[in-house]
């Protein structure tokens, strides 16, 4: 048994369609615990630490932009193998492609308006946990 953490964040476009009972009710009825809750409003400082990975992007601006144009609401979700379940249960990136039944192939309208963000690795989980949750 592998017991983790990982950030599960509900981006600016899933705040706004009020989907965010519906994917704490996902992660809680798959088994996961919920540790920590926080709503917040990133600065553009803290996006361009939280995004780094993509700095050299040509899309990193337009990254930036976006989740700093409203809300969030960040997770700190716990358990048995719990990147990986997360990931599952989000989807993949492109919410254009994502299985229904899955967070991003249920609410999700493209690559960047795929209304959460999962960590996907331990590396990544243990990073945005620290920025976020401190």
């Amino acid at each position: 048994m592998v017991l983790e953490r990982t950030l599960l964040m509900i981006k600016p476009d899933g705040v706004e369609a009020k989907i965010t009972g519906e994917v704490i009710s996902r992660v809680e009825r798959k088994g996961l615990k919920i540790v920590a809750i926080k709503k917040f409003l990133f600065t553009r400082e803290l996006a361009e630490k939280f995004y780094a990975v993509h700095k050299n992007k040509p899309f990193f601006n337009e990254l930036i932009e976006y989740i700093t144009s409203g809300e969030v609401v960040a997770l700190l979700v716990e358990g048995e193998s719990a990147i990986k379940v997360v990931r599952n249960l989000v989807g993949p990136t492109d919410s254009t492609i994502a299985p229904p039944g899955t967070i991003r192939g249920d609410f999700g309208t493209s690559i960047q308006r795929n209304v959460v963000h999962a960590s996907d690795s331990p590396e990544s989980s243990q990073y945005e946990i620290k920025l976020i949750f401190g």
